[in-house]
């Protein structure tokens, strides 16, 4: 009877708690867990590791890696072992009849390239430098990534303060509608006045709802650029965002010249169209091998008659329709290609890095104006509001003062977050991560 009653207890004290802790979750005004803070060090980690693109690169390179493997192939020996079986009756010349045949032969075949002129050793180096570009791919690609993060974190912050700054506006228009309220009620002001707030009001409430989905829509692009589905609960947390002097731009110019990964990369596929030439030109050379084989043969199986043979093998192309000639002609013309790509890059790296460059400068002088611009804009706001609520104010004064302080909180929203993707525009168009 006790531990029946005290099994009782138990199923009472459980209940209890399951009870207190769904009512927890009725009334509490704020969620138990707070969300899950995403800095952007951790999202770039995050990036560079999971994201598809820089996976698919690194799968490049491994294929590339095994093309090199296989024209170093070409340097071993291939070794076969072939076993064969022939049954057959045929015409026999010396005893002028026919015969009945059945052959039995297993051997192994070995056959070793001695010397081709190049041609193997072209292979290995195109293979060799191929690889070197893939990697430059990995490189590109791992650069683009950390830009677009970079870009989608910053724009998510900037969505992030212009839902506070929007709602704001909409505390402070509510304001101004209970005010035009209490006027008309006491028949201090006409009811024209408190239509104006009111539309005034739902004008900055339907602006907020249009910037909380622009963050809701910035979420989902950061979520897009690390590589996952959502962030889920992750909540991005500003770094500290401080201002260095703007470097000097041939100084960064040369830096870029020097470390673009794209110019990197023509470099390798420069070496890998001149191999190709080198492999093409040796079409006209002959190649010479060396033959072994070792086996057994006879008319019984298995067979008992021990064979052998060895040789040498040269091989002297005279005329193959013109393929090497063309070949020859396809592989310069490939490296004139990528001489003229290399210069084409090289205007285009020039162009990033004074775009970049000065985006950082006019976003730096940005963020001066429109600092004051806020300053100035929220002091007007308060001598408007000030003179509305002592009755000698006007509506549109004052919604002329709310609409200027917002347009400068945004202004200067957008100036401090362009000035960190036009820093993050400058170290891509540099080479950096």
């Amino acid at each position: 009877m006790s531990d029946s009653r005290a099994e009782n207890n138990d199923v009472q004290i459980r209940k209890s708690i399951r009870l207190l802790f769904l009512l927890l979750l009725a009334v509490s005004p704020s969620p138990l867990f707070a969300a899950s803070p995403l800095s952007l060090d951790e999202a770039l980690v995050m990036a560079l590791k999971k994201h598809p693109q820089l996976i698919e690169a690194r799968e490049n390179v491994n294929g590339s890696e095994a093309r090199t493997g296989q024209a170093l192939a070409n340097y071993y020996p291939q070794i076969s072992v072939v076993a064969d079986w022939s049954k057959g009756r045929s015409f026999f010349g010396p005893l002028e009849r026919a015969i009945s045949t059945e052959v039995h032969t297993e051997a192994m075949y070995l056959k070793q390239t001695i010397y081709d002129f190049g041609r193997t050793k072209g292979s290995v180096d195109a293979a060799q430098s191929a690889r070197e570009a893939a990697a430059e791919t990995v490189a590109i690609a791992r650069q683009d990534v950390a830009l677009r993060v970079r870009i989608a974190f910053y724009l998510l912050l900037a969505a992030e303060k212009q839902v506070l700054a929007t709602g704001e506006t909409v505390r402070a228009r509510e304001a101004v509608f209970q005010q035009a309220q209490e006027f008309f009620i006491q028949g201090i002001r006409a009811k024209v006045e408190v239509s104006r707030a009111e539309a005034n009001l739902y004008a900055a409430k339907t602006a907020l709802i249009r910037a909380e989905n622009n963050r809701d829509l910035a979420k989902v692009e950061l979520a897009n650029s690390i590589g996952i589905p959502s962030l889920a609960d992750r909540q991005p947390v500003a770094p500290a965002i401080g201002s260095a002097p703007l470097p000097d731009e041939s100084q960064v110019l040369q830096e870029a010249i020097s470390r673009r990964s794209e110019l990197k990369q023509l470099d390798s596929l420069g070496s890998v169209a001149a191999a190709n030439l080198k492999t093409a030109r040796s079409g006209y050379l002959p190649i010479l091998s060396g033959t072994a084989s070792v086996g057994y043969a006879d008319r019984s199986f298995p067979p008992g008659d021990n064979v052998w043979g060895v040789g040498l093998n040269l091989t002297m192309p005279l005329f193959s329709g013109f393929s090497t000639r063309e070949q020859e002609k396809e592989s310069l013309a490939a490296l004139r290609g990528v001489e003229a790509r290399k210069n084409s890059v090289k205007l285009q790296v020039v162009k990033d890095v004074k775009f970049a460059w000065l985006g950082v400068r006019e976003a730096t002088d940005r963020i001066v104006s429109t600092k004051k611009e806020v300053a100035a804009a929220g002091e007007n706001q308060a001598l408007a509001m000030g003179r509305y609520q002592e009755g000698v104010g006007t509506i549109v004064e004052v919604t002329d003062a709310q609409a200027q302080a917002l347009d400068a909180d945004t202004a200067h929203i957008q100036a401090v977050y362009d000035y960190q993707i036009a820093l993050a525009r400058l170290d891509r168009a540099v080479g950096k991560e």
